[in-house]
């Protein structure tokens, strides 16, 4: 027995220590063993200073400042490694409370779970919207869940029918300046949708452009759900603008152009023989009842002839200068537009100068203006015409669409007064050189030039590079489809040689509702651009005529030598057989029209 008591001494000893040992560390497991401890410890944040993540990369998202707290009821959020930040707090509001503070605000609103679990990998998938918010724009749109995440990098959309869930490996998800994707392995996109690729259920693109050919010959071109253009049967050519003018354009018989601007308006031309013995055209204009004569001297460059405008007399040296240089004080003049519907109608569009320094600055807004004026009477008789064939008033002009910023920037402006300048001095230039000889009448030009030189044609001249459109074209636009150009459009040729169409790029520098867009490209053919420069120059003349009538009267100042002198090789007799011939065309584009209109819309072309 006494050999057993050291024994029963030293078990109960040890029992003794165990007990100290066991009972304290019971009470501290039961301690953190609730809710009510705090939560683990997040990774710890990368530095400020550390570089973006990658976007395609395995790791995680860009860490922002600062560790995560998190506390949830049925939500779990557990990273390796990885912290979902961008510079600010993070607030995620369930059936729970998740806050995670830094410097900006995050916040994630769902009626499901949200769970952030992966090692590099972000993963959103909820039952109502996700919002994560930086410093760019990732959006996932669906019928179901939608995910919205925003980050400075890359923009993903991704568009689905049910939930959308924005997963991947190595994929970064609400990261800084790195790439933000949806989905994929490696950062790469993925996009599914119902009915198209990244978008959904989007519009079809525009059907191209089809010709359309009739049982009496007639062929239509039709664009953008419209007949753009029409070749009649009898050779002429139609155009119609996006805004309701048309442009008839043929062939005279014994040579020259016949051109309908309008149902009321349009010119005639022919070729003949000047004192020079080099070939020349003559146009006459029959418009408001009364005709206009102008010449047009030849010039042979590649392969063709371009006709450019020869005024019918000149002023005296003085007066060019006068309207050359700044005059002594700005002038305010008075146009008498305010009533008038074609200025409310393109408020939008244009605005004259409040005052005039220079005759050049009151020359480039009579130009424009006299541009507009035109375009609007002959859109306006059209659409009077569609209304009174349809019975539909609706069809008539609206005059209201004005009002908004104005699409004539005074960049655009100033181009085209360095242009009236440029005109200015040519002709001063012109007036003071000798006068010819005079000589007999010219004759019709019936004999082919032999080895003609070659001239560059103002078209193309690299002094020529703004011109303001005269006539309605129709062009193709960067998308394929039929864009116009209407009268008062402005344009700047941008290549110096025609291609194999004898057409040139030009950038479409101010537009009118419904043209061709501001700031595209078109080719333009060189005898169309010829065209604008012969307008404007006529035009020029007459804005010349009339500050040589009103010089010293309504505010403008009185200019010196405003007597004229003939110019032998601009005068031109008027051909009045020019108004049957444009009145007979306008005629058999009228029945093309209907025609082709009638077989378009049979076959579901406009």
């Amino acid at each position: 027995m006494n050999s057993t008591r050291p024994i029963v001494s030293v078990v109960a000893k040890w029992l003794l220590i165990l007990s100290l040992i066991t009972v304290p560390s019971l009470a501290w497991g039961q301690k953190n063993k609730g809710g009510g401890g705090s939560a683990p410890k997040a990774a710890p944040a990368a530095h400020p200073s550390a570089p973006a993540s990658h976007p395609s990369g395995g790791g995680g998202a860009k860490a922002g400042g600062g560790g995560a707290t998190t506390a949830n009821r049925g939500t779990t959020t557990a990273n390796k490694g990885t912290t979902t930040a961008n510079k600010g707090t993070t607030t995620t509001a369930n059936k729970g409370t998740t806050t995670t503070a830094n410097k900006g605000t995050t916040t994630t609103a769902n009626k499901g779970t949200t769970t952030t679990a992966n090692k590099g990998t972000t993963t959103t998938a909820n039952k109502g919207s996700t919002t994560t918010a930086n410093k760019g724009a990732t959006t996932t749109a669906g019928k179901g869940a939608t995910t919205t995440t925003a980050g400075k990098g890359t923009t993903t959309t991704t568009a689905g029918k049910g939930a959308t869930t924005t997963a991947g490996k190595g994929t970064t998800t609400a990261g800084g300046k790195g790439t933000t994707a949806a989905g994929g392995k490696g950062g790469a996109t993925n996009a599914s949708a119902k009915g198209g690729a990244a978008g959904g259920k989007g519009g079809a693109a525009k059907a191209p452009a089809k010709t359309v050919t009739t049982k009496s010959g007639n062929t239509a071109r039709v664009s953008g759900g419209r007949v753009t253009s029409v070749k009649t049967a009898h050779g002429a050519t139609i155009t119609h603008g996006a805004h309701g003018s048309t442009r008839v354009e043929g062939r005279r018989a014994g040579g020259g152009r016949l051109v309908n601007t309008g149902r009321h308006g349009g010119y005639g031309e022919r070729g003949y023989r000047g004192r020079d013995g080099r070939r020349y055209m003559g146009r006459t204009y029959y418009r408001g009842g009364r005709y206009y004569a102008y010449g047009y001297r030849g010039g042979y460059y590649h392969g063709g002839y371009y006709y450019g405008y020869v005024p019918a007399y000149y002023y005296g040296p003085a007066f060019y200068g006068w309207a050359y240089n700044p005059w002594a004080a700005p002038v305010v003049y008075s146009w008498g537009w305010g009533g008038a519907p074609w200025f409310g109608y393109y408020g939008y569009y244009f605005n004259p100068y409040p005052a005039y320094a220079t005759a050049a600055l009151w020359m480039t807004d009579y130009v424009i203006s006299q541009n507009l004026q035109a375009a609007y009477e002959a859109q306006a008789a059209a659409n009077a015409n569609a209304a009174a064939a349809q019975g539909d008033a609706s069809a008539q002009q609206d005059a209201s669409n004005g009002g908004g910023g104005v699409a004539l920037t005074p960049e655009v402006k100033q181009a085209i007064a360095d242009e009236v300048k440029a005109q200015l001095a040519a002709e001063q230039a012109a007036a003071q050189a000798p006068q010819p000889a005079a000589a007999a009448a010219p004759a019709a030009d019936t004999s082919a030039d032999a080895n003609p030189p070659e001239e560059v044609p103002a078209a193309l001249d690299p002094n020529h590079r703004t011109f303001i459109v005269s006539e309605v074209l129709n062009e193709t636009g960067p998308d394929g489809q039929d864009c116009s150009l209407s009268a008062g459009d402005v344009v700047t040729r941008i290549d110096d040689t025609p291609d194999a169409n004898k057409s040139v790029k030009v950038l479409v520098s101010a537009s009118q509702k419904s043209d061709c867009a501001s700031g595209s490209q078109v080719a333009v053919a060189v005898d169309d651009l010829q065209e604008m420069h012969n307008h404007f120059r006529e035009q020029l003349d007459s804005g010349l005529k009339t500050l040589a009538d009103n010089q010293g009267k309504n505010g403008l100042p009185a200019a010196p030598d405003t007597k004229t002198r003939a110019n032998p090789d601009g005068q031109v007799k008027p051909d009045t057989s020019v108004k049957g011939e444009l009145e007979a065309q306008q005629a058999d584009a009228d029945k093309a029209d209907a025609d082709v209109q009638g077989q378009a819309g049979s076959s579901g072309q406009d």
